[in-house]
């Protein structure tokens, strides 16, 4: 479509908008408000893709900056930009880029099974992919006589466990995320290496008996770091995508339109595992909590995150 058409098309709607943002905020003026600044918000997205004049596309963007700043405006709970983001923008934005997270997900946690699997069976595969003195940690550390599981030896409280972990998931996610500048292939490999290495060592702890320890250790913080992994995953396939694919943009503007989603994704998922940080730290490795309950938690979260990422943020209102 021209331009032209999509104005004659689309004109009744920004007038419409243009009046019910003169008009104030009486209830009768915003009935069809909701609607009328989500159709605004789309023909702003199609006329940067088509590439239409910079005059209308600045009176696109102005509409949504007023509506934005109005349909906010008319909701006290949601002042917050990072409530709103929690509640309605996160989930959003992984749905959005759903085949990505699916991709990324399938990477990360098919190996994971298959290598858990097989460690499981197999007694010396596990040292094929880790040397003979990582093997002797990852066993002292979920060693059942250990009265602190999963801790590092030269860390003696749950305060110092948790920066060493928001250290090194942080540092986990970080590097899946930015290796997706090289067309997604760092992403794909980090992905699918974490999750031969998780796997492994899950398997070879539960084929020398240590699963009575490290499975209660792992199931309470595991859906939102695991998870969190798989979406940092994602972002980086997203911008690997743009430079293979950027369609009518070059390669450095469809890297800026694909970093809008990948970055949100990363918010999002920086908190998920600052989350799973606090719960490894002062959670997972307390060996006072029953392990019925360790277990009953943790299936829990995994509920609690697949319905999060699912199901939040699908109302009226939130679109």
């Amino acid at each position: 479509m021209n331009q032209t058409d999509f104005e004659k098309k689309h004109q009744a709607t920004w007038s419409a908008m243009e009046a019910m943002l003169e008009a104030g905020r009486k209830e009768s003026n915003l009935k069809y408000f909701p609607e009328t600044y989500q159709a605004i918000s789309h023909h702003l997205a199609l006329a940067k893709h088509r590439r239409y004049s910079t005059s209308l596309v600045q009176r696109l963007n102005h509409l949504v900056v007023e509506g934005h700043k109005r349909f906010y405006g008319d909701a006290p709970r949601l002042q917050s930009n990072f409530f709103r983001f929690i509640a309605f923008g996160f989930p959003q934005v992984v749905r959005r880029n759903h085949r990505f997270v699916n991709i990324a997900m399938g990477a990360f946690f098919l190996p994971g099974f298959l290598f858990l699997a097989l460690c499981w069976t197999q007694s010396d595969l596990i040292y094929s992919l880790m040397g003979y003195d990582q093997v002797a940690e990852f066993e002292s550390m979920y060693d059942p006589s250990n009265g602190e599981l999963g801790r590092e030896r030269q860390s003696d409280t749950d305060l110092m466990m948790f920066s060493f972990y928001i250290y090194n998931n942080i540092g986990i996610s970080f590097q899946t995320f930015a290796s997706g500048v090289f067309f997604g292939i760092g992403s794909l490999f980090y992905l699918i290496y974490n999750g031969i290495f998780i796997g492994a060592a899950a398997g070879h702890m539960a084929r020398i008996g240590y699963e009575s320890t490290f499975f209660p250790f792992v199931v309470g913080h595991g859906a939102f770091e695991l998870t969190a992994i798989g979406l940092a995953g994602a972002a980086g396939l997203k911008l690997g995508w743009a430079l293979i694919a950027p369609g009518n943009y070059s390669r450095m503007a469809s890297l800026r339109v694909a970093a809008e989603d990948a970055v949100r994704i990363i918010y999002g998922s920086t908190l998920m595992l600052l989350i799973a940080a606090f719960i490894e730290a002062f959670w997972s490795s307390s060996s006072t909590v029953p392990v019925n309950i360790k277990y009953a938690v943790g299936f829990s979260f995994w509920i609690l995150v697949i319905w999060y990422l699912i199901f939040v943020g699908r109302s009226r209102r939130a679109a």
